[in-house]
């Protein structure tokens, strides 16, 4: 290979690696933009004084955290674990629900853009592995992270439906999650603000489900579905669950997620918009779906 074929390529790899940081970025810069038009076109229509047209700037301009993860992902090599397409489905219902409380099962490269795609919203991080939240919160202070533990192991996967259909503490009807130590897809033993907050949208993207010993993501989607069939504002709980390629999110995801509430298929990524019980007209004996 020729001297100057031989530069092209490296410079065209060098290229590939920074285009995912600079689409993010770009990605967070347009919805500051579009917000902010949007808002402030909706604002001259109700308001014409110059003082309320202030107050409106002010209002809307961008934040501390939309500044550091536009800064973060056009410096940085390291891309989310989603592609572009999958964090659009997320995008899309951000745009309309923000600010809303955000619950993301997972920390990670994407943190500080999940949480910058919901300004003035509440967006909480679940990790499971105590020493990452640490490294994570070293460089990034302004997210809110908990660390947390799991009951479960990938391997117990098959056991665990079982468990669930001869548990009456597991059962739609009756499934609760704190301190319900007899459903062992009930997550237990997690901070208040899991427990208290009402979610309207939640990210399944962890714990880790790659090897027998990890904890898998059977109690995170059991633990979902309940929360969303418990919702009692207005209103659907939007589901997003990541690495739906594996066996068993996509078994789990149809026994307690329902295939009849999926609503978005792209690449890895499932969309579901489940209603809360009350709204189904049924009290869910028959199972979640």
């Amino acid at each position: 290979m020729k001297r100057e074929e031989t530069t092209k390529n490296r410079h065209f790899l060098a290229d590939k690696r920074w285009f995912m940081p600079i689409t993010i970025a770009g990605f967070i810069a347009g919805a500051i933009l579009i917000s902010s038009f949007i808002k402030a076109a909706d604002y001259s229509i109700l308001c014409s004084l110059a003082k309320t047209r202030s107050i409106a700037v002010e209002e809307y301009s961008a934040s501390p955290v939309q500044l550091q993860a536009i800064i973060h992902y056009a410096t940085s090599s390291i891309v989310p674990q989603q592609n572009f397409k999958e964090i659009s489905v997320t995008f899309d219902v951000l745009k309309k629900r923000s600010p809303c409380n955000f619950l993301v099962f997972g920390l990670g490269y994407d943190s500080l853009m999940w949480t910058s795609l919901n300004p003035n919203g509440n967006t909480i991080f679940l990790e499971e592995d105590p020493k990452w939240v640490q490294s994570v919160l070293k460089d990034a202070p302004i997210l809110q992270a908990h660390a947390v533990k799991y009951r479960t192991e990938l391997k117990e996967a098959d056991d665990l439906l079982i468990h669930y259909r001869s548990e009456p503490s597991c059962y739609p009807s009756k499934a609760y999650l704190r301190g319900n130590e007899k459903c062992r897809l009930a997550l237990t033993g997690f901070p208040d603000e899991f427990y208290d907050t009402e979610w309207d949208l939640i990210m399944i993207d962890a714990p880790r489900g790659y090897f027998p010993e990890a904890p898998g993501r059977m109690a995170a989607i059991f633990s979902a579905a309940v929360m969303a069939r418990n919702r009692k504002g207005s209103g659907v709980t939007h589901v997003f669950l990541h690495d739906v390629n594996r066996r068993v999110e996509k078994v789990f995801a149809e026994e307690f997620l329902c295939r009849k509430y999926l609503v978005k298929s792209e690449g890895r990524l499932w969309h579901f918009e489940i209603p809360p019980a009350s709204n189904t007209g049924s009290d869910g004996s028959a199972g979640f779906c």
